[in-house]
């Protein structure tokens, strides 16, 4: 993988805490966002009804709800194309995510050494608040969106764009969420 210009500065961005524009929400966001209680933010995945031009891939998008804010909305991929209707409790489905609460365990940068399905931005870790065979789940950068066969992840979110992740990484270390829905 070539590593993009533009990405030391947007990680030396993110290390200094620097708060970073991210994209309009969906009206699906902004509806979400007023349902969030005071006190802490969460974030939320669904399936849109929208996929990637070439490869079909479906696009979810990943919400983030911060009480007072505007909700943010991000592209993402979540397993594979031809994945999606597959076990999604069974370790190594390939599927996505299952349904149900997580909590955020750790926001960490990708080391060189880490596979290059995972980016090389940043990752945050998921676990599962409820029993399922699934593990070593989170959220990265999925560099290979849209790009043949390994478009997708093996069903971890990941992000489309690779600034959107740092962005993410930097709002939730700053408010201090630390919960996901998977509705879909």
């Amino acid at each position: 993988m070539t590593r993009s210009t533009g990405q030391a500065p947007l990680v030396l961005a993110w290390a200094l805490g620097l708060v970073l524009a991210a994209p309009a929400p969906s009206a699906q966001a902004t509806q979400a966002a007023q349902a969030v209680a005071a006190g802490g933010g969460r974030m939320v995945l669904v399936r849109t009804n929208r996929q990637l031009p070439v490869t079909g891939d479906p696009i979810w998008e990943l919400q983030l709800l911060l009480p007072g804010q505007p909700a943010r909305a991000y592209e993402a991929l979540v397993g594979r194309v031809r994945r999606q209707g597959g076990d999604r409790d069974r370790l190594g489905s390939k599927a996505p995510l299952p349904r149900g609460r997580y909590a955020v365990t750790e926001i960490t940068p990708v080391a060189p050494t880490d596979d290059v399905e995972l980016g090389r931005f940043l990752w945050i870790g998921l676990e599962p608040a409820f029993p399922t065979a699934r593990r070593g789940l989170g959220i990265h950068h999925d560099p290979s969106a849209g790009r043949g066969r390994s478009s997708g992840t093996d069903g971890c979110i990941g992000l489309i764009h690779g600034n959107d992740l740092l962005v993410l990484g930097d709002l939730l270390r700053r408010s201090g969420t630390t919960e996901l829905v998977v509705k879909d």
